[in-house]
């Protein structure tokens, strides 16, 4: 029963924590502790690099106490004091040793350094690496955060009923403008064009009728003789009865 209830507790714990995870936000932050690592290897490698010239400085010094002390034990033996020769020696003897084991401690200070600069390397690379998986998978995120928003705007309208009914509103919109257009043609095929036709060119009658009585008003025109037109008809019915 015990071993139940564990399992079921980690069970919900697993997935409160995957429903509050946000896997954005968790690539950014590993972006910024990757940065974050980079000063302290610095650190690091400045202290390693502060041994290296810290046991030169010490080995340069053992190798001058050793070039003295063999000077000066040469310089006993010619004297003919052997005894402080023999002391000399004994001092040139733990300097030797003492520069020796600090040779190797170098040594090995210096191949930490190298491999420390080679992790960085290597670290840095695996950073750069990181980091560009991490801004590419934020940017199909983000993008398919906005994906998901038109999908939900898209989604929405055909909850809402718009596909349902634009299609109904542009249909009833075109029967509207049909019939309109059928009133409209029937009001103009029940005009008496004919009549109207005559109305007008009454009108230019009299509007040529009355630029004639302005022009005789205004003595730039005379109206026609009636002698020339009744001379006319009578030499044409004496014509006729001539020949008669």
């Amino acid at each position: 029963m015990w071993q139940r209830f564990k399992r079921a507790m980690r069970s919900f714990a697993g997935f409160f924590v995957s429903s509050i995870e946000d896997p954005e936000l968790i690539l950014e932050q590993n972006v910024r502790d990757l940065n974050d690592q980079v000063p302290k290897m610095n650190e690091s490698i400045a202290m390693v690099r502060a041994n290296v010239t810290l046991l030169e400085k010490e080995n340069t010094k053992y190798q001058q106490d050793v070039r003295e002390l063999t000077a000066k034990v040469k310089a006993a033996i010619q004297a003919g004091r052997d005894d402080l020769a023999a002391q000399y020696a004994s001092r040139l003897q733990m300097e030797k040793q003492a520069l020796d084991r600090n040779q190797a401690q170098l040594d090995t200070a210096k191949m930490a350094y190298e491999k420390a600069l080679n992790l960085k390397k290597a670290f840095m690379r695996e950073k750069e690496r990181k980091t560009q998986e991490a801004m590419t998978a934020i940017r199909d995120a983000r993008r398919a955060k906005w994906q998901s928003k038109v999908a939900d705007t898209m989604e929405s309208f055909t909850v809402a009923g718009i596909d349902s009914t634009h299609d109904e509103m542009i249909a009833k919109v075109n029967e509207r403008a049909a019939v309109n257009e059928a009133r409209m043609q029937m009001a103009l095929e029940s005009v008496d064009h004919q009549a109207l036709s005559i109305e007008e060119e009454a009108e230019k009658i009299q509007a040529n009728e009355l630029v004639k009585q302005f022009k005789m008003e205004m003595g730039l025109d005379s109206p026609a003789p009636v002698s020339d037109v009744g001379g006319g008809q009578e030499k044409t019915i004496g014509k006729k009865v001539e020949v008669k």
